[in-house]
Order: C-alpha cells, then sequence, then structure tokens
C-alpha cells in the first residue's frame, strides 16, 4: 500500500531529530579527528616511527570496527536509543587518557576508548536518521554526514591553533565537546519517537523487500565493499601522512600542514550532502561510480603537482570521492532494509577497520619507499570505480 503523505510533512521529518543527530556526529567525529592531527606531536614526543603512528590508527580505527556490526545487528531487535550517551562516555574517557597519557601503550589504550564510543555511537544514530528520514534516506544521510565530516575537518584546524601551540595535555579542553554531546544525544534519544517513518508517494514499503534472499544481495554488496575499500585506503593516506607529506616535499610548517589537511577534509561535508540529495534523484548507482571513478584523473596528477595545485587536486579529490559513503550505505540499506543497524554497523566499522589497516600498511610502505611513493602508489585506486557499473539497479525491484 502507498501512503500519500504531503510534501510538508515530508518536510517536516523530524528535521530537529536529523539536526541534533548531525550535531552529535560533528562533536563525536571532531574529537576522533584529533588522533591524527596530534601526530606530528607525539611523533617527536615519543621518537615514533611511521609503523608505529600507523598502529595508533589501527588500534583505534580496529577498535571502533569490531564492535560496530555486532551492536547494529543487537539494536535490530532491541532499539537502545540511549546506548549512544554510553558511547560518548567512552570517548571522553578515551580523550583523557590521549591528553595524560605518558607511555606509548597509554596511548593505545586511549586511542582505543575512543574507537568503542564510535562503535557504541554509529549504528544507532544510523537507525535514527534513516526513521527521521520521511523518504528522502540520501538527504537524511548526507546531513548526517555533513556533521561527522565538518567535525572531522575542524578537527586538524584546532589542532594547528590550539593542541600544538600548547602541548598535547591542551587535548583535555576538548573534554568539553564530549560534555555537550552526551544531554543533546540524550535529547535525541528522546525524541526520536518524533521521527515517524514516512516515504514518498509511490516508494515501495520495506515490508516488500524486506525477505530478499542472500544469495540476491551477496553479490553486489561484495561490490560495495570492494569499493569501500579502495575509497577507504585512498583517503587514509591523507588522513595519516599528509601533513607528513607536505612538510617533507614542500617544507611547510606544522601549522600550514595542518590548514592544508583542513581543506582536505572540509571539502568532504559538501561532498556527502550533494552526493545523498542527487542520489535520491538519479539514482545511487551513478553517484557511486562517479564518486570514486570521477577521482582518478585528479589523483593521477597529484604525485606530480606542485603546492597550489596540490591543494586545489587534493580538495577536488575528496569533494568526489566523499559522495560516496551516503550512496553506497543507503544503497547497501536498501538491499536489507529490515536489518539498518547491521548494515550501518558493518560499513561503519567497514570504514574504520580498513581504514586502521590500510594506514598501518601505508605507515610501513612510507618507512620503506618514502612518503611521496604512497601517493604514487594510491592514486590508481580509484580505478576500482569502474566495478560501480557492475552494480544492478534498485529502483522498482520488489521482492515477496
Amino acid at each position: 500500500m502507498t501512503l500519500n503523505v504531503p510534501a510538508d510533512s515530508l518536510r517536516r521529518t523530524a528535521m530537529p531529530v536529523l539536526v541534533a543527530l548531525s550535531a552529535a556526529h560533528f562533536l563525536n567525529d571532531m574529537i576522533q579527528s584529533l588522533i591524527p592531527a596530534i601526530y606530528p606531536l607525539i611523533k617527536a614526543a615519543y621518537a615514533l616511527d611511521f609503523g608505529q603512528i600507523g598502529v595508533i590508527t589501527l588500534t583505534f580505527q580496529i577498535s571502533a570496527s569490531l564492535l560496530q556490526p555486532v551492536i547494529g545487528l543487537y539494536t535490530d531487535r532491541h532499539p537502545l536509543p540511549y546506548s549512544t550517551v554510553a558511547g560518548m562516555g567512552f570517548t571522553l574517557i578515551g580523550l583523557v587518557g590521549l591528553a595524560h597519557a605518558g607511555t606509548y601503550p597509554l596511548l593505545l589504550l586511549a586511542a582505543a576508548c575512543v574507537g568503542i564510543g564510535s562503535s557504541i555511537f554509529h549504528p544507532e544514530a544510523t537507525r535514527m536518521a534513516r526513521k527521521a528520514s520521511g523518504g528522502r534516506h540520501g538527504f537524511a544521510q548526507g546531513l548526517f554526514q555533513v556533521g561527522g565530516q565538518t567535525g572531522g575537518a575542524i578537527g586538524p584546524l584546532l589542532a594547528a591553533f590550539i593542541i600544538v601551540p600548547n602541548g598535547q595535555t591542551s587535548l583535555a579542553w576538548f573534554c568539553a565537546a564530549a560534555l555537550l554531546a552526551m544531554p543533546l544525544l540524550a535529547w535525541t534519544a528522546r525524541h526520536s519517537a518524533l521521527a515517524v517513518p514516512l516515504r514518498r508517494p509511490g516508494h515501495a514499503a520495506e515490508a516488500e523487500v524486506a525477505h530478499r534472499p542472500f544469495r540476491a544481495v551477496a553479490f553486489p554488496l561484495a561490490i560495495l565493499i570492494v569499493l569501500l575499500c579502495s575509497k577507504t585506503a585512498y583517503t587514509a593516506s591523507f588522513t595519516s601522512f599528509y601533513t607528513f607529506y607536505l612538510i617533507e616535499r614542500f617544507g611547510v610548517s606544522v601549522q600550514a600542514s595542518q590548514l592544508m589537511l583542513f581543506l582536505f577534509l572540509v571539502s568532504s561535508a559538501a561532498g556527502v550532502l550533494f552526493g545523498g540529495m542527487l542520489g535520491d534523484r538519479i539514482g545511487r548507482n551513478k553517484i557511486i561510480w562517479f564518486s570514486i571513478l570521477g577521482a582518478l584523473p585528479f589523483a593521477l596528477a597529484l604525485p606530480y603537482a606542485g603546492l597550489f595545485w596540490t591543494g586545489v587536486l587534493t580538495v577536488i579529490i575528496n569533494l568526489v570521492m566523499s559522495s560516496a559513503f551516503a550512496a553506497i550505505l543507503v544503497y547497501a540499506i536498501e538491499l536489507m532494509p529490515h536489518r539498518i543497524g547491521l548494515v550501518g554497523g558493518f560499513f561503519y566499522g567497514l570504514v574504520f577497520g580498513l581504514g586502521g589497516l590500510a594506514a598501518a600498511a601505508l605507515g610501513l610502505f612510507a618507512d620503506r619507499y618514502g612518503i611521496d611513493a604512497v601517493y604514487q602508489v594510491c592514486a590508481f585506486l580509484p580505478a576500482f570505480g569502474l566495478l560501480a557499473f557492475l552494480l544492478p539497479s534498485l529502483r522498482g525491484a520488489r521482492v515477496s
């Protein structure tokens, strides 16, 4: 049965809940982004090599990835909206630990706590964003992602002007962000009931596709995973090593490198929202292949560019590639709409886990072959976007 929902009702789609979720995502990911942002400081303070830097990223992202699918699967059956508050509590503990860790193992333990907080936050927040979408699933996920991407981008900027001048212990000042996020998430949990799962006229009910057999979704899911692998590995080369690349190749200061990392990361906010909204109109498939394959010529040119064009190219690359994740996530949820928490947890977890593995591998590669070689090799990763042409169209699909 099709529900005829007025346009103004769709626009009311629990927008306060979506905005609050996006704001919480901003605060959550801002805290997380402080970890790679302080790498130049702790590398010198603890006499670390690139491999050890990669292991910090690996520890954070593995802890964030392993729990997310499990939590998502559980909350599909037993929703726990207030669990997001507990997740932020773990993030707060990790932030305090990062500020006052005196040894490398304590840095790893603190990074793991921040990762656990993320693993609790994302599955339930993804479900609430889906519920609040009013049928505009791409827009809802895009708006949710804007908060996370903007928070992730502003972290290096804050590090450049606050943490670099004041030292590692100034990380503790950002506990205020976690303390602000906790009541905001409690409010979101209380008001998530307002997010009535409406859908646009003519859209299929999720119940109609809830029993799609696994054999029908296995191939497209495998394609999505490969595409996400290529995107995440390429992005990890920037989040972990871009500042070192700029310092070593162009001789810029730590603060200048953080500013350029900020420009790279902040372009994600526009990309995810644009990709989510456009995916609602033209289909997820087109957005997915364009967002990954479209970055290829710019990625190939990057290793040979000067400082100015390096900044320009990295912004273009991230603007294009960042539009992929919202489309990939919504496409995967449309394949398995009865497992929103599991899909959200799996794909967010996959991003963190793959990012950590890629960072560790690229760190070892950089130690052996040099930081320039990392970007020469990674430039070919967007070519995997060609696989997106194999994704079946879900428009108009019905499963009884």
